[in-house]
């Protein structure tokens, strides 16, 4: 009959055994950690937003579509990005090794001078009639640690998901690149239809000039007028060289991210031809998880860190370790390899319970589970930036359409008074400082015009990023 002792005790391992399996109970994402619905956008149940599209798609201009293809390709930051999923794919490769038996082979020659005085160097001149013994091994050693409170298991995971983690990275870096390269565009298009309009109101003060200039001959108008008609005249043409270094400047930005040396940049298109987006669909917030990377490595980090908790709590368990060797051993050479006499064999297993430095193991579980909450923290964080961006996104749409009609009638307003000026100002039915400041309400009103139709397109760009579109 067994003793009830025993009994006992093999229930009460069998217990720690089921339960130590589970060293650590995983934290989830935060269920209040995600909004229903994006500030700006009416509540809906669809998940499909302009981040699903591809960014060919959502860029139809070629010259664009060129520029984001060669940063793609090029762009060094990208290229770092990548070579950092190597190496992750390559710490993968060896942590899924981590549960094979280590086996080693080894091949050894030891001389042993014992003092003649020594018990080992009398017995060894009495029964061997020798002063020194040589010792030849040549053996096979296995080990292996039995993965019972799952922490090598912890150990792939973590590192299946650092794998995971830097290609977020690289998507997270291609959105920014997609957007800050279409941006960069736009703006060389926004700087050629400036420079166009400043080039234009040169002309048009110019013959302004010139007519003043008549009727200053003519004792027509003062001298005050032609000062201020000259000054005129000098706001558009020092706008020229001001704007011919912005273009420059603007293309050498792009050359870096597209991974090239300064230089221009072909673009036939005009601003005004492109058009922006009239309906965006931006789905639910909850789709961001899946969309937009950086909200993405928040969760895996999340995951990573709920892995070093388990791997942290398991190192606070005792480890079984099963070692084996065999080989051929002799203390002869002329008998080292003689099989099977000089065949030897052994198989041990330990139990190591860490006690001295349990202090230290537990300090780094507290650890381990400090940064898990910080993990949680940094996704929510994670969360309310890219919600925010989308809201940001939305109202610039919004309130740039408003500002955008107004200004175009401005405009529209003001082509209509300077065509008509020259005839008014001919006739005395205008002076000059009408005529002057009619000139240069137009030129900076379609300045701002043509810099409120790139903030649109900019707008719709920071919509799809923020949604997490752009590396598809």
């Amino acid at each position: 009959m067994k003793s009830p002792i025993k009994h006992y005790f093999a229930l009460a391992m069998v217990w720690v055994v089921v339960n130590a399996c589970q060293v650590s109970k995983d934290l989830a994402i935060p269920q209040n950690a995600i909004p229903t619905a994006y500030r700006g956008a009416a509540t809906q149940s669809d998940s499909t937003s302009v981040a699903d599209i591809a960014w060919k798609s959502f860029f139809t201009t070629q010259a664009l579509q060129q520029l984001i293809d060669s940063a793609i390709v090029r762009n060094n930051d990208l290229l770092i990005a990548q070579k950092n999923i190597d190496i992750a794919q390559r710490q993968l490769q060896q942590a899924k090794w981590a549960n094979i038996p280590n086996l080693n082979f080894q091949l050894n020659s030891t001389t042993t001078n014992p003092s003649n005085n020594s018990l080992n160097g009398i017995s060894l001149n009495q029964f061997l009639g020798k002063k020194h013994i040589e010792d030849f091994t040549a053996a096979a050693n296995i080990s292996w640690e039995a993965d019972i409170w799952g922490k090598i298991k912890n150990q792939q995971k973590s590192a299946l998901i650092l794998y995971a983690q830097s290609d977020e990275i690289k998507k997270a870096l291609q959105t920014t690149l997609v957007a800050a390269v279409s941006k960069g565009f736009y703006a060389l298009l926004m700087l050629d239809a400036q420079l166009e309009i400043a080039k234009k109101n040169l002309v048009l003060n110019d013959k302004t000039l010139a007519i003043i200039q008549l009727q200053f001959e003519a004792g027509q108008v003062t001298i005050l007028a032609k000062q201020q008609a000259e000054a005129q005249r000098l706001v558009a043409a020092q706008l020229i060289p001001q704007l011919e270094q912005n273009i420059i400047i603007q293309e050498n930005a792009l050359s870096v991210l597209t991974g090239s040396f300064p230089k221009s940049f072909e673009r036939k298109t005009l601003l005004q031809a492109i058009q922006s987006q009239n309906s965006l669909a931006v789905g639910v917030p909850s789709a961001l998880v899946s969309h937009r990377p950086d909200v993405k490595s928040a969760e895996l980090a999340l995951q990573d860190a709920n892995a070093k908790v388990g791997i942290a709590k398991a190192s606070l368990y005792p480890s079984l370790t099963i070692t084996a060797a065999g080989g051929v051993n002799a203390f002869e050479a002329s008998n080292w390899f003689s099989i099977p006499t000089s065949l030897f064999g052994t198989v041990a297993g330990g139990l190591t319970q860490p006690l001295i430095n349990g202090k230290r193991l537990k300090t780094q579980y507290d650890v381990a589970t400090i940064q898990r909450e910080k993990a949680v923290i940094n996704f929510r964080q994670s969360v309310l930036v890219a919600t925010a961006e989308v809201a940001d996104a939305l109202v610039k749409i919004e309130k740039i359409e408003e500002q955008n009609t107004q200004l175009s009638t401005r405009v529209n307003t003001l082509q209509s008074a300077i065509s008509q000026s020259d005839m008014l100002f001919k006739n005395g039915m205008a002076t000059y400082l009408e005529v002057i400041i009619a000139q240069g309400n137009l030129l900076q009103s379609e300045l701002e015009l043509v810099s409120l139709k790139k903030a649109r397109l900019d707008a719709d760009i920071d919509l799809y990023r923020s949604l997490g579109g752009g590396w598809k």
